[in-house]
């Protein structure tokens, strides 16, 4: 799981800048580090926010958090999850992409009654 400590923005924000060209299809693929930093943070962020341990977000192989209140989960596989692949997930953190599109298009899948975070998105503008 991703640390929970606090998310500097100016952090958060250099990081997805890294990558924001990649993301809207004007730049070369980015490093591993690179991406890995954008993903974890904005990861990071989300669970900050909606903190709790209800959903988990896995954006591999990156990193993973729970986050959103609600029944706390503690064993085996849990019944709200979120998994998608980094680009997506950092489309969906930056408003890139929708949450409704992105589940349409089968780009996330999201199982269980409280694996929607519409609420949240985006995380960060670019």
């Amino acid at each position: 799981m991703a640390s929970s400590r606090s998310v500097d923005p100016a952090q958060l924000r250099a990081a997805v800048l890294a990558v924001s060209d990649w993301l809207r299809g004007d730049g070369p693929d980015p490093a591993r580090t690179e991406l890995a930093a954008a993903v974890r943070a904005t990861l990071r962020t989300l669970a900050q926010d909606a903190p709790g341990h209800t959903v988990e977000v896995r954006v591999p192989p990156y990193a993973a958090v729970q986050c959103i209140e609600g029944p706390r989960h503690t064993r085996g596989t849990p019944p709200n999850v979120v998994e998608t692949d980094p680009r997506t997930w950092l489309e969906l953190a930056t408003g890139l992409l929708e949450w409704d599109d992105a589940l349409s298009a089968a780009r996330v899948t999201a199982s269980g009654s409280r694996a929607d975070l519409s609420h949240w998105l985006p995380i960060v503008r670019i």
